[in-house]
């Protein structure tokens, strides 16, 4: 629950057990239970969950205990199409000129002036993100290439939805 519901939840039962206590008082008599002073767990269902235990968004996907029942495939082909274009926007950034902000040729220009000013540590931290960079550039060539596979494999398979 959210603080704001729970300070509020927390308010009325605060307030109706005050309201009680006054009206017992006025009474002489001792005061009531309130039904407002208990949440009851049935407002949200037997297990505490708004949607009954069917996950997120009440869709029921995933088996007892949260555990995975499907391999995602109607969903990865669903979004293949803009995770292919923001691989391709990570290589042409990663490849670009020197003036092109996240490019590797950049990160050369960067470690040169370094040098030149005589900054050592700058220079070595440059170094290190220069060789992670030039790393990534054949992981995400790869996730290309297999994001190609799997395309071709969801138009064969109607994106996914027969088996």
């Amino acid at each position: 629950m959210h603080r704001g519901k729970s300070a509020a939840v927390a308010l009325a039962a605060t307030a109706a057990l005050v309201g009680t206590a006054g009206l017992a008082q006025a009474d002489g008599g001792a005061p009531a239970s309130s039904p407002a002073a208990t949440p009851s767990a049935d407002a949200k269902g037997g297990d505490g969950k708004r949607d009954g235990g069917k996950g997120k968004h009440g869709k029921g996907k995933h088996g007892k205990g949260g555990k995975v029942t499907g391999d995602g495939a109607k969903g990865l082909c669903k979004r293949a199409p803009k995770i292919d274009k923001r691989l391709e926007r990570a290589l042409k950034r990663l490849r670009g000129p020197e003036t092109r902000r996240g490019s590797i040729d950049r990160v050369k220009k960067r470690i040169e002036n370094a040098k030149k000013a005589g900054h050592t540590e700058v220079a070595t931290f440059l170094n290190d993100r220069l060789k992670f960079r030039k790393a990534l550039v054949p992981t995400l060539e790869k996730r290309q290439k297999d994001l190609a596979k799997v395309q071709k494999w969801c138009t064969a398979q109607q994106n996914g939805t027969s088996s």
